[in-house]
């Protein structure tokens, strides 16, 4: 029987790279978007996989994702906690609303996923959870203050996590990825990608591509043995 796959914010960037990936290896894909209907389902219509609205910070909306995906597939054996945003700036500029909004989507978010994603696994008593945070929750980011906490947040997450749901055949392994060349880094402007492409030691930002490289190994034979680990596609930047 296929295996089906959960995709947290799947319209775009690393999310849509999930998503062909996944569908190309022969899973059953679902995935999730907030706002960005046209792109879901150009990406749906192309992959064969099915896109869902849902807000992630909102636990009532990700409980019915799951709910749906169960009445379609009736299992999940994997999930990919990919939506999540962004925010530039110096700490004392951050507007309030901004950072409840961040850390509702980039931690909270991941947290009602993987909750309501642990129903039918722990019946199962098997699964594959993998979230994605960032070479900043790991090292911390000038300017994204914000953001670095909730990406540590989700490594801390993703450990406890696997301790806890180890014992029922479910692995937790976090990605961190270096500076991805998605929409989502573009507005730091192209001369600091250029210069963060030199800092780093393979010469050239992530792909994304690269990161969708490390959720397929986790969710092949070769990841059955990992969980607790954050695996870090960064290009030595972060070492």
């Amino acid at each position: 029987m296929k295996k089906t796959a959960l995709i947290t914010g799947g319209s775009r960037g690393i999310g849509a790279a999930c998503v062909r990936r996944l569908a190309a290896e022969d899973f059953r894909v679902a995935f999730c978007y907030k706002s960005r209907e046209a792109e879901a389902l150009a990406l749906a219509a192309e992959t064969g996989a099915w896109a869902l609205p849902c807000d992630v910070s909102q636990k009532k909306q990700v409980e019915k994702l799951l709910d749906t995906v169960l009445e379609k597939f009736c299992q999940l054996d994997i999930l990919v906690c990919n939506a999540g945003v962004a925010w530039q700036g110096l700490t004392q500029d951050m507007p309030a609303e901004k950072y409840r909004e961040l850390m509702s989507v980039d931690l909270d978010g991941v947290f009602f996923a993987c909750q309501a994603a642990l129903k039918p696994m722990l019946r199962q008593k098997s699964g594959c959870i993998i979230t994605i945070s960032s070479m900043w929750g790991q090292v911390g980011g000038s300017c994204e203050v914000a953001y670095s906490a909730a990406k540590a947040g989700v490594i801390g997450l993703t450990k406890a996590l696997a301790k806890e749901v180890g014992p029922s055949g479910i692995t937790v392994n976090c990605i961190a990825p270096g500076v991805v060349d998605t929409d989502m880094v573009r507005p730091l402007g192209e001369e600091t990608l250029a210069a963060l492409a030199e800092e780093t030691p393979l010469g050239r930002l992530a792909s994304a591509e690269d990161v969708v490289a490390c959720v397929s190994f986790l969710c092949s034979r070769g990841g059955e043995y990992l969980t607790g680990q954050v695996i870090a596609p960064n290009g030595g930047l972060v070492i």
